[in-house]
This record gives C-alpha cells, sequence and structure tokens, in this order.
C-alpha cells in the first residue's frame, strides 16, 4: 500500500500541514505514503518521462477474470522482478526510483486490481486475491520466478504471495511494512485514518484538503507527479476504497491473519524502513522482524513511509545488492 500523504502536526519537525485541519485530515493509511521527517531542498529529479511512462502499459486478462495492467521494461533475459504498490497507488508509484535499478532486471510493475487501468471488480479483494492475481500475471508472461518487491499494501501482497507459491519467488523485499499491531497493544495508532476514509463521498475531487493531505509529503516529491497521483486515486470507486480498507486491511484481525501465515515465508527478505515512518511505527515493525528474523533490515534515517520517493538512489542501491546477491 502506499501510506502516509499527510504531513502532520509536530513540534519536532515543524512541518504540520495547516493547523485547522490538523487532525481532521491527519490521516495516513496504515500501508500507503511518503511521511517523513527528512527535509531536502528540491525534489530529486524524476528522469522518467511520465506521459512515455504511462503509455508503456499493456493489459492482460486473467483465467479469475480481472484484467491487469502492467508495465514490463528493463533487460528481456534478466532476472524478472515484480514490484507491487500500495492502497490507492499505481505502478506509477515506482517512477522516482526506477533510473536506478540496475539495468539487468526485466521489471513487472503492476496496477494491482482495483487500481489504475486494472479492472475494478465488485469483489474480492483479500491479500490473497491480490497476490493470486499476481500468480497469474506471471503465467501469462511465462515467467518461472520472481523477485517480488512489495511497499505498503504491496508488501503484504509480496509476502502472500512469497508464502503460498514458494517455488515461484526468489527473494522478497518488503518496504513499509508490518507484521499486524501486537495482541494485548492498548495504545491507539497514531492515525486513525480509516475513519477519515469512511468519511469520503463520491465524486472524490483530488484537490479537496483530504486528497492534498493523503498525498502530501514533508520530503519534496515532484509535484506533477504527485498531481497525477492524487487525480488517479480521486478516480478509484469508493467502493474499491472501503473494499480494500476491510478485507486487505482489516484492522482487528490482521495480526493474527498475518502471522498465521509468515513462518512460510522462507525466501531471503529484506526489510526497508524510514526511521521516520508514522504508519509503520516500532511496534508493528518488531511483529515482522520477530516472524522473520533471518531477514536483512535496512533503516533508513530520517526518511518516512515511501523511502524510494524521497531518497530513491539510496534505497535502489540497497534493493540493487540485496537483489543481486546469487543472482
Amino acid at each position: 500500500m502506499n501510506a502516509s500523504r499527510v504531513t502532520f502536526v509536530s513540534d519536532e519537525t515543524g512541518r504540520g500541514w495547516c493547523g485547522r485541519a490538523a487532525l481532521a485530515v491527519l490521516i495516513v493509511l496504515a500501508l500507503l505514503s511518503p511521511v517523513a521527517g527528512h527535509v531536502a531542498n528540491a525534489p530529486p529529479p524524476l528522469q522518467v518521462d511520465l506521459d512515455a511512462f504511462d503509455a508503456m502499459k499493456k493489459t492482460v486478462q486473467l483465467p479469475d477474470g480481472v484484467t491487469l495492467a502492467y508495465i514490463d521494461t528493463g533487460s528481456s533475459t534478466g532476472p524478472a522482478v515484480v514490484l507491487i504498490h500500495g492502497y490507492t497507488d499505481n505502478a506509477r508509484d515506482w517512477v522516482p526510483v526506477l533510473p536506478y535499478l540496475s539495468k539487468r532486471f526485466r521489471l513487472i510493475l503492476v496496477d494491482i486490481r482495483g487500481h489504475g487501468k486494472s479492472s475494478k471488480p465488485e469483489c474480492c479483494y483479500t491479500r490473497l486475491d491480490f497476490a493470486y492475481d499476481i500468480k497469474l500475471l506471471l503465467d501469462a508472461l511465462s515467467i518461472r520466478q520472481a523477485d517480488i518487491v512489495g511497499h505498503s499494501l504491496g508488501s503484504i501482497i509480496a509476502q502472500t504471495f512469497a508464502e503460498y507459491w514458494p517455488e515461484r519467488t526468489d527473494r522478497v523485499v518488503l518496504i513499509s511494512s508490518t507484521g499486524g499491531r501486537p495482541p494485548g497493544s492498548t495504545a491507539p495508532p497514531q492515525f486513525d485514518f480509516a475513519a477519515e476514509i469512511r468519511k469520503l463521498k463520491e465524486p472524490i475531487d483530488p484537490d479537496s484538503p483530504f486528497m492534498i493531505a493523503w498525498w502530501d509529503s514533508p520530503t519534496p516529491v515532484n509535484p506533477d507527479f504527485i498531481r497525477r497521483q492524487r487525480q488517479d486515486s480521486a478516480a478509484i470507486p469508493l467502493k474499491v476504497w472501503l473494499a480494500v480498507l476491510d478485507e486487505a486491511l482489516p484492522t482487528a484481525t490482521a495480526y493474527a491473519d498475518l502471522q498465521s501465515t509468515l513462518p512460510r515465508l522462507k525466501a531471503p527478505t529484506l526489510l526497508i524502513w524510514g526511521s521516520k515512518d508514522p504508519i509503520m511505527e516500532e511496534p508493528v515493525r518488531k511483529t515482522l522482524r520477530d516472524a522473520l528474523p533471518g531477514a536483512q533490515v535496512k533503516i533508513f534515517d530520517g526518511l518516512g513511509h515511501n523511502p524510494f520517493w524521497e531518497d530513491p538512489k539510496a534505497v535502489a542501491g540497497s534493493i540493487n545488492t540485496f537483489l543481486g546477491a546469487g543472482n
């Protein structure tokens, strides 16, 4: 998922979104956007033409009836790397980091069901539904095995894929991920994003205070990139926003659900977080580290929920190194 599109009021950073809207739109998805305390003078250059990127999308109808949009780029003979975006995002989510990923990879960037140019069925939106789509896409592309990289909700899809189809999985990279809020935790999450999403009405205005906050970043990001992301996010039917929230991101049962299958994840795994991520706070990071004691861990100091937007070169370096080992 993509997650914290909200700059938040904080004495520490002094970068709060307009005070009068503070708690009303201080919602960020527990699996979505770039909230960090890392400050830069200018956004990293995209180095990718957004119109050309969007024009690269293809579609394929899967045997389960879902039509998935995707981009297949990079080396046609290189190791396949699947990139799975977060909640209310799309394949464009990976544009900032693309120029820095190894040129020897065959990159498969997916619009997950309900998002981007993919179909938006009445149902179903569990993490296993999303992961099964990835499996069917690899079948359609005749890819026997791939590295799986996911962000936020996409990281949950990635770990689910690796758990259910280990023979199709080489390595796994989970960015801004979670093992669920630990049982007995009495401290409420920092943001009640779900309550704010349930207040949305159609048509969703991409320039509303909520959407501007949802896609905000305290670390500068290319404004045209963010504008397009907001527009595409607003075009997602509200019923899909709510279905994913209820079926793939169920707060009350997330811990038990995720922990029940994490022991199946045997592939080499890299866990990446930004130290200032206000969505995936330390308690939910720890449950994932504890469940995957053999995983490598990389923390980017000062970055938030979308570290690959905030410092794409550094994040890509970690991904390249990890995926390059043994390939």
